[in-house]
């Protein structure tokens, strides 16, 4: 798998990651996929395996009414790819931490791919 397939795969998934086309993104994945999701620090979700995956997606697809994730620097190291994103949201609930529905979240972050036989076999997200 070269670089541009790598480049492109992961395009795919954030295109469906931003119109909650959680089975296009399942199509990306490997089965046995590790997702990892950090925030400030701290290990805030995990799952391993596409049907964990699929779960943790539909869950978290309900905060949103709308997001958008936008590379803004992409880099192949090793074995991996990192990439920085920019990260726009707005709620479709009220959450137990006081963020009300339809208040605007705006991060920054980044995510970790790794790759196996032309599928994704780790996401490691961080804001």
């Amino acid at each position: 798998m070269d670089s541009e397939q790598r480049k492109t795969i992961i395009e795919k998934y954030l295109e469906s990651y931003n119109s909650f086309h959680i089975e296009e993104m399942i199509k990306l994945l490997d089965n046995g996929i590790v997702f990892r999701n950090y925030a400030n620090g701290e290990l805030t979700a995990e799952t391993k395996g596409i049907d964990e995956f699929r779960s943790l997606a539909e869950k978290s697809a309900k905060f949103f009414s709308n997001r958008h994730q936008t590379i803004i620097d992409y880099q192949e190291i090793d074995d991996k790819v990192e990439i920085q994103i920019e990260y726009e949201a707005t709620l479709a609930m009220d959450l137990p931490n006081g963020l009300n529905r339809g208040d605007k979240l705006q991060l920054k972050g980044k995510s970790i791919f790794r790759f196996h036989d032309g599928k994704l076999s780790m996401i490691e997200d961080f804001s």
